[in-house]
């Protein structure tokens, strides 16, 4: 099975938990690579969210503080950047700021974007991989180079009792460019 049919496989796993609630952009509306794999997720499990990482990321931490697990879906991992409040000062320090009591559990999507086809700009196809590595202490950040990896690596995300940022490398680039991303790390 290819990376995109894996990635469509591992969201209908998840969208098999109760607790699970999907949201961000292009999650019911096309827009993204990512929509497509969301198709068979229910309706009613999917919130889309505007053009608001910020608040997007907010809305996660607290739905996962009344028990959902959202599964936070950020196109491109660029635009992350713009829940980083969130996320650093927020999601990843919850838990010991609150002496153990919260521990707020959200899975991150995002992805690398493509160069290919057609060249989005810089501000669409950056990693910033290895700088989350380093900003979050508390929450696990993956990058799933590999399609035999994507259903394993969202199976664990679902099941460990953190927080983890999904990082999916692009399917739709150059033999080299998979490549590429392939090698780092």
């Amino acid at each position: 099975m290819d990376y995109k049919k894996q990635t469509k496989k591992a969201m209908e796993i998840l969208a098999e938990d109760k607790r699970t609630i999907f949201m961000g952009q292009t999650v019911l509306y096309p827009g993204s690579p990512m929509h497509m794999s969301l198709e068979n997720v229910p309706l009613e499990k999917k919130i889309e969210m505007p053009v608001a990482e910020d608040m997007q990321m907010g809305i996660s931490i607290g739905l996962s503080l009344k028990g959902y697990i959202p599964i936070s879906i950020y196109p491109r991992i660029d635009f992350l950047i713009c829940g980083m409040n969130q996320l650093v000062n927020h999601l990843d320090k919850i838990k010991e700021m609150s002496h153990g009591e919260y521990n707020p559990k959200v899975i991150m999507r995002t992805q690398i974007g493509n160069t290919k086809p057609l060249y989005p700009g810089i501000q669409h196809c950056s990693d910033y991989t290895n700088a989350l590595e380093i900003i979050c202490k508390n929450i696990e950040v993956i990058k799933i180079r590999k399609a035999e990896d994507v259903i394993p690596v969202y199976k664990n995300a679902l099941y460990n009792d953190k927080s983890t940022i999904l990082v999916e490398v692009p399917t739709g680039g150059t033999k080299a460019q998979i490549e590429k991303y392939a090698e780092l790390k």
